[in-house]
């Protein structure tokens, strides 16, 4: 190298140099300290927005390898039991499609729903007394996209929504998705508490919060099998009206009612401040994805908007699918075989309860839907229980997945929808089993006044 090369000399620091590292060293260090660190693979998790953190994995999806099994009696997921739909029917239906309007139903549609599926829907509301109109009918993959399409258009982050307590884990991970939060109001053997409710907005509002609305599902409420009695419905609808808040109906089993003919839908009783949503998940099948949202007509036209921002259009093969079924079939008679096959099931489910669960277990007992909320005695954790009821071969859904604030650790969700009544005694059994497993455990390491034994506080100073 040359003795003009300089290109691999390093520059000498000056005074001033060396006196501002020296000063900086410590912030430096500090700032090395406290810099986060995740253990994660993911090397786009820095570019996440602050939204993606309210993404969770549902309990009750994240059941669904296990629970499949078929050693493992399932009375978790609320999956429907379609084994009784008339597939021959469903099949011929939909190679009819094929055959005389394949250009039709495999093409591009409105983002509003197809007009015919539109008019269908106002059917169905009306065997529940719910009178509407085709044109405030928007047509979604599903409730839950309704739930999305509502949350989106009217919450901002940090803006509060009123739940049942407990409430459906899917409403709630959305809200959550939105940076919504959620207040939970009581409920009592007849639904929601009115009272609670206008204390909890008030205090809410009291604390410059901007409350958007009460989510609620009426009838055979998920998870709780509770269902709102007519005069608990004026209550609530008085009260909302009093607060000029919005209520979001939630009703997919609205026409699942097991003992009798169905409750009157809120949007029946206050068609102006209702946002009503149905689906076809639970009275046909839930794989053609399509439900509904019933609203007020400046509403819906933003609803609309959100649902072309989001798919352009709602799935239109299925659209057509369930339309050609409610046309070409009795879907009320189907209805009532499904009523028939879930009295069974719940009937079954009741009375393994009674003869198996352990003395203190407490259980609503469901009008309709397809749920039974359990309350478990002493202190058992039912999501620490969960894995040990596993290896039992049993599985349910920890109450702690249907609040957001972290409770409902001594209750556990009970789905009799999809067993057969024969599977759902061997589940109750299995379950009332662990149960007093973990009584035994929890009363071994507990004094008689609730305290724990010494021996379960870990580590630490002699106590004697």
């Amino acid at each position: 190298m040359s003795s003009t090369d300089h290109s691999t000399r390093q520059p000498v620091p000056s005074t001033d140099d060396v006196r501002i590292d020296a000063a900086a060293a410590p912030k430096a260090a500090e700032a090395t300290t406290n810099r986060r660190v995740d253990t994660t693979f993911d090397k786009f998790h820095d570019r996440y927005s602050v939204r993606t953190l309210g993404l969770k994995t549902s309990p009750v999806r994240a059941l669904f390898s296990v629970a499949n099994r078929p050693e493992v009696v399932s009375l978790a997921g609320g999956m429907p039991n379609i084994a009784d739909l008339p597939l021959d029917v469903v099949g011929e239906s939909l190679k009819e499609l094929i055959d005389t309007r394949g250009a039709v139903v495999m093409q591009y549609g409105s983002g509003q729903g197809e007009p015919e599926i539109r008019e269908h829907i106002c059917e169905v509301m009306a065997a529940e007394g719910l009178i509407a109109d085709p044109d405030n009918v928007t047509v979604t993959c599903g409730s839950q996209q309704g739930l999305d399409l509502v949350t989106r258009i009217f919450c901002n982050p940090g803006d509060v929504i009123m739940a049942e307590s407990p409430s459906y884990v899917g409403a709630l991970n959305t809200f959550t998705s939105y940076q919504a939060e959620v207040i939970h109001v009581d409920m009592d053997d007849e639904g929601l508490v009115p009272e609670s409710l206008r204390e909890k907005v008030t205090a809410a509002r009291r604390d410059g919060k901007s409350v958007k609305f009460l989510y609620t599902i009426p009838n055979h409420s998920n998870p709780s099998g509770i269902s709102q009695s007519t005069q608990r419905r004026r209550e609530i609808l008085a009260v909302t009206d009093e607060l000029d808040l919005l209520v979001v109906e939630d009703n997919p089993y609205g026409l699942l009612n097991l003992d009798g003919d169905p409750l009157p839908t809120l949007k029946s009783m206050d068609p102006e401040n209702v946002i009503y949503l149905g689906s076809f998940s639970k009275t046909f099948a839930p794989g053609f994805r399509v439900g509904w949202m019933l609203a007020p007509s400046f509403v819906r036209s933003k609803l609309v908007l959100a649902q072309e921002s989001a798919t352009l259009c709602p799935p239109v093969f299925s659209q057509f699918a369930i339309s050609s079924y409610l046309t070409h079939w009795d879907w009320r008679g189907q209805v009532r075989s499904f009523i028939d096959m879930y009295r069974v099931r719940r009937d079954t489910m009741l009375a393994s309860l009674a003869e198996h669960m352990p003395e203190g277990t407490t259980w609503t007992r469901p009008s309709g839907g397809f749920f039974v909320w359990l309350t478990m005695p002493g202190a058992v954790d039912s999501a620490a229980m969960l894995p040990r009821a596993v290896t039992k071969l049993v599985a349910y859904t920890p109450g702690t997945a249907f609040y957001s604030d972290g409770r409902g650790q001594r209750n556990i969700r009970l789905s009799f929808c999809y067993p057969t009544p024969e599977r759902i005694k061997v589940g109750v059994e299995r379950l009332a089993g662990v149960m007093r497993d973990e009584l035994d455990i929890a009363e071994t390491f507990q004094l008689g006044d609730g305290r724990r034994h010494v021996r379960d506080l870990g580590p630490g100073p002699d106590l004697a």
